[in-house]
């Protein structure tokens, strides 16, 4: 979402390079530049403006740090400003009070509530290992009711299963003394939307809220509206009063105004972001590391957190077992491939490494490569399973067999098995340098010792101080 701003942003920092100290005329350019990008990104006006002064005021009256550039200090100010003007720092769910705790869900039709409520259901049960019970309450769309009961099943989680001739209060208080009776915790309440805004809805909604005791009311802006997603959420909150706000399609090409502006304008804060449209394409909502993402800083916390979900400990264990005797197989590197996938997708994962949103971009798309790992799988799954321990075992035969199952060339086999035997001895050389004194050195970071721990010489957590990692694009160090 936010590429077009992080390149715009890398343009008008150029302008700092070189110079010795933050002046005000050697930021002028530059300022002129952050402001064009923010109203290019649908920011809203007044936002931009106050932003504008508060960068020009800490840059000029900040302390020069010794051994920072001008233009990193001035990337340090504007990541400061971009957290302080999305909330600072994430802000979670109250859920430390006695079940049943109601969730309401509201907002515009198309905006993706529904999705949501699925999404948030395997987000809660998952991460904050709560009972979950899903209610439909939109008797404007049936078909929500058929969806948020196929989300259910497919999650594994409990329903009520509503009567849409009643209203949306009754459906909820009948669905909630449901929940009360299962014992569950958390309730999620799914309501109905229209096309804009009308009395008829709010009047619903009112009536909604008024029945819940101390409720979390999130809504679900579509971000790709851009400043229309903030005009929704200031009515709604003026109506509904809400404690939280929910960013859908936030994997799309949209310019990010929406994410820029809401919580400025509303006081509302941004409680969750929704990155795609599996179940699990959900994340908590950190300002500091969209900031940082923004500004091409990566977003390395985020990224250690997913792959500690996605990482099998035991799959993990079993393959460095298969390395230390100088083996590594087809179905280690099956392995991985998952692993991979429950990262996300190739551009996901390169935007949260420091400086690699302007490579990614001179990459462009990566498509291309993501579909060659759905090739290279429709090939083993052509393999027997002695062939994915044994690679060796393929002879001329066998490879025209899985070709032929595959429904590929013999030459993609050949090539496939010459690629795994490149990343065999790879991967068995690096194990062979770990056993000899630890991983190898990276240029500018020195011996790496296991993921977190670079993480953490790539890029400190908490709050930015100005020694650390290196970034390919605003200058030497930052931070």
């Amino acid at each position: 979402m936010f590429d077009n701003l992080s390149e715009k942003f890398s343009d008008a920092f150029r302008s700092l390079r070189g110079k010795n100290k933050i002046s005000e005329e050697n930021i002028e350019e530059t300022l002129k530049g952050v402001k064009t990008a923010l109203l290019e990104a649908d920011v809203n006006f007044k936002v931009v403006k106050e932003f504008i002064e508060k960068v020009k005021s800490q840059a000029l009256g900040g302390k020069v740090l010794r051994g920072v550039e001008p233009g990193q200090q001035f990337v340090k100010i504007m990541h400061d400003e971009l957290a302080a003007l999305m909330g600072k720092e994430n802000e979670e769910l109250n859920l430390n009070r006695p079940p049943v705790i109601p969730i309401l869900i509201v907002g515009l039709n198309g905006a993706g509530k529904t999705t949501f409520a699925g999404k948030l259901a395997l987000y809660l049960r998952t991460k904050n290992k709560k009972d979950v019970y899903l209610i439909p309450a939109d008797n404007f769309r049936p078909a929500a009711k058929d969806q948020l009961i196929t989300h259910a099943r497919n999650l594994g989680v409990d329903f009520f299963d509503s009567d849409l001739s009643m209203k949306p209060v009754d459906i909820v208080r009948a669905g909630l003394a449901e929940a009360r009776k299962l014992h569950k915790e958390i309730a999620i309440i799914d309501t109905a939307g229209r096309l804009q805004i009308d009395e008829e809805l709010m009047s619903q909604l009112v009536d909604v809220r008024k029945s819940l005791d101390n409720p979390e009311v999130l809504m679900v802006a579509d971000a790709m509206t851009g400043q229309e997603a903030v005009n929704v959420a200031k009515v709604f909150h003026e109506k509904v009063g809400l404690t939280g706000v929910v960013l859908s399609k936030m994997d799309s090409d949209a310019r990010g105004g929406a994410a820029l502006s809401i919580r400025y304008v509303t006081g509302v804060p941004i409680k969750f972001i929704s990155i795609g449209e599996k179940m699990k394409d959900l994340d908590a909502f950190h300002p500091d590391r969209l900031a940082k993402r923004i500004l091409d800083m990566g977003d390395v916390l985020s990224l250690v957190e997913k792959a500690e979900e996605a990482i099998n400990q035991d799959e993990a264990m079993g393959m460095m077992a298969n390395l230390e005797k100088g083996k590594f197989t087809i179905n280690d590197f099956v392995k991985q491939m998952e692993t991979i996938n429950r990262l996300g997708s190739f551009g996901s994962i390169l935007k949260m490494i420091p400086g690699m949103g302007g490579a990614l971009r001179q990459m462009g798309d990566l498509s291309e490569a993501e579909g060659e790992m759905k090739k290279m799988k429709v090939i083993i799954n052509s393999m027997t399973k002695k062939e994915r321990e044994d690679v060796d075992l393929i002879d001329g035969s066998r490879r025209k067999r899985i070709a032929t199952g595959a429904g590929r060339s013999v030459q993609e086999v050949n090539q496939f098995i010459e690629k795994f035997g490149q990343m065999r001895q790879m991967m068995v050389g690096m194990m062979g340098m770990m056993k000899g004194g630890g991983f190898p050195n990276i240029p500018g970071m020195g011996p790496v010792k296991g993921f977190r721990q670079a993480a953490q010489a790539q890029q400190p957590f908490g709050e930015p101080k100005v020694k650390g990692a290196k970034n390919s694009k605003f200058g030497k160090k930052y931070f």
